[in-house]
């Protein structure tokens, strides 16, 4: 008879539902975050060698920073 009333009140009860719920709606939406992690981060590789091929390319002149007008003053 115990198992019986035990049973019917955990048929009842809605707490423990509510954490299952809980925790499967938690372990989702991590699980999207690492299925897009791992979309972006492969794209992000692959534009991460183009840019640094590209860098690799360029020259860099002696330049350090100048308007290019030959002054360092105020302009006058």
């Amino acid at each position: 008879m115990k198992f019986f009333k035990l049973a019917r009140k955990i048929r009842t009860e809605e707490d423990g539902a509510v954490t299952v719920d809980w925790v499967v709606l938690t372990a989702a939406v991590v699980g999207l975050g690492a299925a897009a992690l791992t979309l972006v981060r492969g794209k992000t590789e692959i534009l991460t060698g183009k840019i640094g091929a590209y860098l690799e390319k360029a020259e860099v002149n002696g330049s350090t920073g100048s308007t290019g007008t030959g002054s360092t003053g105020s302009g006058s």
